[in-house]
């Protein structure tokens, strides 16, 4: 299996790593030992599916974290005064920083390190937070980077991918493990389709005529601080679990969609049938899922529900699960169409992102009114396809667009969206950007 590379950098000629060397120099009077680099990422299309079992097609990004190291013998964290020896990580007041304990803990107790080295840091990133671009994620990665480089372990891309996917709940969050898997399997050049269960990745060859635009609506959302997400995650284990248990199954080995499918011997047309014939389109209340079950609310507690869903009372689970289905469908469409290159390419992409959108906005309510309005926006700037990328509820929307109209595309959007707000106006290169498909994380010496 693949390991991460370990490429050179010359400080003197890269302006940014040249930067990062200064401040570190600052920081702790020597230079660094090494650098570790993580990219963000954006996702085409598959929103909300990874951790339902389903396959989804992002390409990392040129936007990335890139961490300063030295380390030494003393056992600590310098990046902020801790004792790397007993880390602890509040899931109650996320900062951060908590990101990086998240990947600094998850190596350790992956590797078994019993007398983890010091270690001295400079965090530098170029990926806008909380846009649905994992700049989280991409800190968790680089700094399970870090740490597995400092203590001499050695891991392919797919154990450290699938290590971070599990150790970024420690802050809460119970994702799927796309934002890992692309950070470390990127291809520069190309979008990859992401396969679990087991791990995959696939090349996947985007139509040369277009160039995807991202644009941040500018409205922050922090998955670790709301129950938003999570609730998702639930409703769609439930939901799992009710279609499980009507057709006969043990439905408390089911948790994810694709197992449920697999099991039943479904299309995902045929699931998409499954649903209506099952699910009620108005809210399940607690009480009625408990009934359907056939559990106590403990039990269901124990059994489907996460620390910070104790407490909903009801979940929508036909639309949730119409969206799950239908998105993987849009998926395999989405690689299909880049595979066999149809003359109309570009255009079938572009319907498929819009019918993406429309699912998000309107099934899973994962989208926000400035985020609608901002890929309105896109569209009508000439977009042939927009839709929101990232976990929703505010972040970025990444559009489609044809090669000879980015330009006009870019000013189309700055006027309609960014200059209507003073606040904006100054941020607009930073949060309105083309951009091509980035590498995966390396560490770099000089």
């Amino acid at each position: 299996m693949e390991n991460v590379p370990v490429g050179k950098v010359s400080v003197e000629i890269n302006s940014r790593y040249g930067r990062i060397k200064d401040k570190f120099m600052g920081s702790y009077g020597k230079k660094p030992d090494y650098y570790a680099r993580a990219s963000g990422r954006v996702n085409l299309i598959g929103e909300h599916i990874d951790y339902c079992g389903y396959s989804v097609l992002p390409m990392a990004i040129e936007q990335d974290v890139v961490i300063a190291v030295s380390s030494n013998d003393s056992g600590r964290l310098q990046m902020f005064e801790c004792d790397i020896n007993d880390l602890s990580i509040n899931k109650e007041k996320p900062v951060w920083h908590n990101y990086f304990l998240c990947g600094l803990k998850g190596l350790l107790e992956h590797c078994k390190v019993t007398s983890p080295k010091g270690l001295q840091c400079v965090v530098d990133g170029t990926i806008p937070k909380s846009a649905g671009l994992s700049s989280s994620s991409a800190l968790v990665c680089c700094a399970a980077l870090v740490t597995m480089h400092a203590n001499g372990q050695a891991l392919s891309k797919k154990e450290l991918s699938d290590m971070c996917a599990h150790c970024e709940r420690f802050i809460g969050t119970e994702g799927g493990g796309m934002d890992q898997a692309i950070s470390f399997m990127a291809n520069k050049g190309t979008a990859k389709l992401i396969e679990f269960n087991p791990l995959k990745s696939t090349d996947v060859e985007l139509p040369e005529d277009v160039v995807f635009v991202i644009s941040n609506s500018c409205v922050e959302l922090n998955k670790a601080a709301t129950s938003h997400f999570n609730i998702r995650v639930v409703e769609c284990r439930l939901a799992s679990q009710i279609i499980a248990k009507t057709k006969g199954l043990k439905w408390r080995e089911f948790k994810r969609f694709a197992d449920v499918q697999k099991a039943l011997g479904l299309t995902l047309d045929e699931a998409v049938n499954v649903v209506k014939e099952i699910l009620h389109q108005e809210p399940y209340t607690k009480e009625e899922v408990c009934g359907i079950l056939e559990v106590t609310a403990d039990e269901l507690a124990q059994t489907s529900l996460s620390a910070n869903t104790l407490d909903v009372k009801t979940f929508k689970l036909h639309d949730r699960a119409t969206h799950v289905f239908s998105e993987a469908n849009r998926v395999l469409q989405f690689k299909k169409t880049c595979d066999l290159k149809p003359a109309d390419a570009s255009v079938v992409l572009g319907n498929l992102m819009k019918d993406s959108h429309t699912s998000c906005r309107d099934l899973y309510q994962c989208s926000c009114d400035d985020l609608d309005r901002l890929v309105d926006i896109c569209c009508q700037s000439g977009a042939l396809g927009s839709r929101l990328t990232g976990a929703g509820w505010g972040g970025c929307a990444v559009s489609m667009v044809p090669a000879n109209q980015v330009d006009s595309f870019i000013k189309s959007v700055t006027e309609k969206y960014y200059g209507k707000d003073d606040r904006l106006k100054e941020k607009v290169t930073e949060n309105l950007f083309a951009t091509q498909p980035g590498g995966g994380a390396a560490i770099y010496l000089e």
